[in-house]
């Protein structure tokens, strides 16, 4: 009944939409879970879901795609670690837009780090990204008012931004599915082995407290939000154009947003508004009229990164 291009469209746009909403579900769980205790047991789960769903890519694996992986992993890791913990001190809404920077972070540590040329539109895009994050995160009385979240989840959006180099490093000389699970299978690893470091410290006591609210989160970001929206993506990149793909992946913090003033009735200032639509207008910017994406990844990273 319908083309293959309309269902891709449709697909992409279910995703952000999952992506989007996992925000205000992690925020809501993390009254439950300790920060790395709820990263371990949710990359746990999706690592397990996705070697089954790429056993196949699995079975060429080889020395050089596990480290491949393991680098990208690393980064995947210590993004999630910021923005998790970040989410614990501002909002749903807030966090994703700032996560979002990410895709305009990208050709600028290109620059940086390979000395390639910026274009005027993605220092346009930086430019309104840059403004956008003043109005979203500093408060009317300055930056003695900032929320100490806002820091945590640039944080994040950094380590995103070089979680999306690595893989376009690696891309083209491995398997998609087999860098996928071992990067989701990096960040369990990773976060597991700093449960007992952090306890150790006193950083942070690992916490897990049974409720509906913990379960559903965990269950809908493993399952729905890396899983399933990994491989939707990844099936629906073969249909549709690399611009409808930027289009529909951007609106994830769109659909925090919404998701958080519906669930959580969270209050969206004109402010936040402000810096929320210049975020949003500069992702675009790097989207349409950067360099062509490097990845079939988003931030949820592989996985848009989401949350």
């Amino acid at each position: 009944m319908f083309s293959k291009h309309f269902r891709a469209d449709l697909a992409l746009g279910f995703t952000a939409l999952i992506w989007g909403a996992t925000f205000v579900v992690v925020k809501d769980a993390l009254a439950d879970v300790s920060v790395f205790m709820y990263i371990a047991v949710r990359f746990t789960l999706a690592a397990v879901v996705m070697a089954i769903f790429f056993r196949r890519a699995l079975r060429g694996l080889t020395r050089s795609s596990i480290w491949a992986g393991a680098q990208i992993g690393f980064f995947m890791f210590a993004g999630y670690a910021f923005q998790t913990t970040g989410l614990k001190f501002t909002s749903p809404s807030k966090a994703a837009f700032i996560t979002g920077s990410s895709v305009v972070i990208v050709p600028l540590l290109l620059a940086v780090s390979s000395k390639r040329r910026v274009n005027k539109w993605i220092w346009a895009g930086a430019l309104a990204a840059l403004a956008g994050l003043f109005f979203l995160t500093v408060p009317p009385e300055g930056f003695g008012g900032l929320n100490r979240g806002d820091p945590l989840v640039f944080g994040c959006a950094v380590m995103f931004a070089v979680h999306m180099i690595f893989i376009s490093r690696y891309i083209g000389h491995h398997s998609v599915g087999a860098l996928a699970v071992v990067q989701v299978a990096t960040t369990a690893i990773l976060a597991t082995i700093a449960l007992p470091l952090l306890s150790v410290t006193g950083v942070e006591h690992p916490r897990w407290v049974w409720s509906g609210t913990l379960i559903f989160a965990v269950l809908i970001t493993a399952l729905g939000s890396t899983a399933f929206g990994f491989s939707a993506q990844t099936w629906a990149q073969q249909y549709t154009s690399p611009t409808h793909t930027a289009i529909l992946i951007s609106l994830e913090p769109v659909f925090a947003a919404l998701t958080s003033w519906f669930l959580a009735r969270e209050r969206l200032g004109a402010r936040i508004l402000l810096g929320a639509a210049l975020i949003f207008a500069g992702i675009l910017l790097a989207e349409l009229k950067g360099p062509a994406p490097i990845a079939p990844e988003s931030p949820e990273p592989v996985i848009r990164a989401q949350e």
